[in-house]
This record gives structure tokens, C-alpha cells and sequence, in this order.
């Protein structure tokens, strides 16, 4: 006979699946968050590049320094490139975090039926 309050081995399993999957999906949204950040970053560079003065100079950081732009065309693309690449990854992530969700809520439905 099963004590109350003790829970058997595939239930233990089962809730620390859900425990990973909780911990997997707060990670995950973490990456989420971090890379939209980046994005919009991205954004609002690529903006301020733009709307920058044609006959005012453009520096880009290089570590410690800071170097004028001789081809702002170049530099455009070059973070229009990025922010895509940007835009692509927290695409993924998000498809992860849904598939992800999709599981976490499956498991957790199925530990409380038992």
C-alpha cells in the first residue's frame, strides 16, 4: 500500500522532466530576450546610419578605437546582414520555445492525471 504524500519513481522521473523543461524553457527565454535586444539594436543603428548626415564623418568602434567609415553603403549592409541573421536565429528560438512549451504543458497534464 502506497503512503500518502510519497511519491513512486516514474512520478519522481516525471516531475523532474518537468523541472528540466521549466529550466529549459526559462533559458530559453532568456536567449530570446538577449537576441531580440541585439536585433533591436541593430535597428536602431542601422537607423541612426540612415538618417546621419551625408557630409558629417561615421566612426565604427574596433575594440579601443574608434575608426571613420570610408563606405557607409558597406557598413549599411554589413548590419542589415547581422540584423537578419539576428532576425533568423530568434525565429528558431522562438519555434524551440513553442515546441518547448508544447511539451512542458504535456507533461505537466499528464503528472497530474497520474
Amino acid at each position: 500500500m502506497p503512503l500518502t504524500g510519497v511519491l513512486s519513481i516514474s512520478e519522481k522521473v516525471s516531475a523532474e522532466e518537468i523541472q528540466s523543461l521549466a529550466r529549459d524553457l526559462q533559458l530559453l527565454r532568456n536567449q530570446i530576450q538577449t537576441v531580440s535586444s541585439q536585433a533591436s539594436e541593430y535597428s536602431i543603428t542601422i537607423e541612426a546610419l540612415v538618417n546621419q548626415d551625408p557630409s558629417r564623418p561615421v566612426f565604427r568602434s574596433l575594440g579601443n578605437l574608434l575608426l571613420e567609415v570610408e563606405d557607409r553603403g558597406l557598413l549599411e549592409s554589413e548590419l542589415k546582414e547581422a540584423k537578419e541573421s539576428l532576425d533568423e536565429h530568434l525565429g528558431r528560438l522562438i519555434e524551440r520555445e513553442e515546441n518547448l512549451r508544447e511539451q512542458y504543458e504535456k507533461k505537466a497534464s499528464q503528472f497530474e492525471i497520474g
